[in-house]
């Protein structure tokens, strides 16, 4: 196969565009048998030509600025502000429900939820899919695939929605925000789960062995080891089990040097994971991010918050 390399600058970021001679390489679009050999090294995306992967290169570098005149959304191409205008114009128009879409192939997509059609079926186990995109991410659940990889850490991804989450890890940013609370969260499963964990008083989990109840399954689940003594963790070098994941880590760390350990600037204390390092410092710093939704208390880690938010229960 023969491949070339083309590199292009935008706003101080190199991409590398490869074209790619062989036809059997080029990812083709699912809805056509347009050949698209113009690769984003970014995130692994295929345009039919140069100026189409020019133009989205900039969804990498610039922010949004086309804004929509009847909704506010933001846009960062004149042409993403123009299909989304089919939105409020009805082009697109479900007549089941009444929703609206920026294209003929959303609408389709759409109509196969009211109808229940699944068109895509999974070579390996027959579960079958409403979208192609759908089937092709549950493949690699049997196949292990993780195209996506990010540039910062080279962790690697089944999903280019995972990477693009992950991705916010490293930039800093978190764009949900709790309106109970201003606590913000780089996704929206993190931000759900913090009000359902945090503000809600539901607790429909209850413990067969003492009764006490729980916000949670995961948090009912590792209750219920306190019980039975249950050590699901096991050491690969020798007969130790343990309770906790992390307790696992920081034997292997210990006892067998496997693993990284994550040490504290101001004391000098090690871990054995990076998040329990974070939760260390801030007690040095005093950050109190996590706050009782029954009195003004505030508190470093999420699991001072939940002991002490036994004191408001009725158990």
């Amino acid at each position: 196969m023969c491949t070339s390399t083309v590199c292009s600058v935008y706003v101080g970021m190199t991409f590398e565009v490869k074209i790619e001679a062989d036809s059997n390489d080029i990812t083709e679009h699912p809805h056509d048998d347009k050949p698209r050999p113009h690769l984003c090294t970014v995130c692994d995306k295929r345009f039919t030509t140069k100026g189409s992967l020019n133009q989205h290169k900039l969804t990498h570098t610039i922010g949004k600025l086309y804004s929509c005149s009847q909704c506010e959304k933001q846009f960062q191409t004149q042409r993403y502000l123009t299909k989304h205008m089919s939105v409020h114009s009805s082009k697109y128009k479900c007549t089941e429900c009444g929703k609206c879409f920026s294209s003929s192939n959303g609408l389709t997509v759409h109509r196969r939820s009211h109808s229940g059609e699944k068109s895509f079926e999974c070579t390996v186990c027959s579960k079958r899919f409403k979208q192609s995109n759908e089937l092709v991410n549950h493949s690699r659940t049997h196949s292990g695939e993780k195209p996506y990889k990010c540039l910062e850490c080279d962790k690697t991804f089944s999903q280019s929605g995972h990477l693009n989450a992950h991705m916010r890890v490293h930039t800093g940013d978190k764009p949900y925000k709790c309106s109970l609370c201003n606590k913000s969260f780089t996704t929206s499963s993190s931000l759900q789960k913090h009000k359902h964990c945090v503000h809600s008083n539901r607790r429909p989990y209850d413990c067969r062995y003492c009764g006490r109840l729980f916000k949670s399954s995961f948090d009912l689940k590792s209750h219920v080891r306190t019980h039975t003594d249950i050590k699901p963790y096991s050491c690969r070098h020798c007969s130790e089990h343990f309770t906790w994941d992390h307790q696992l880590k920081t034997h292997l760390l210990k006892s067998h040097d496997e693993g990284t350990l994550f040490t504290c600037y101001i004391c000098e204390k090690k871990f054995s994971r990076s998040g329990d390092l974070k939760r260390h410092i801030r007690c040095h710093e005093g950050v109190k991010p996590y706050v009782c939704s029954e009195c003004p208390k505030c508190f470093c880690t999420a699991n001072e918050l939940k002991h002490h938010q036994s004191v408001h229960s009725d158990f």
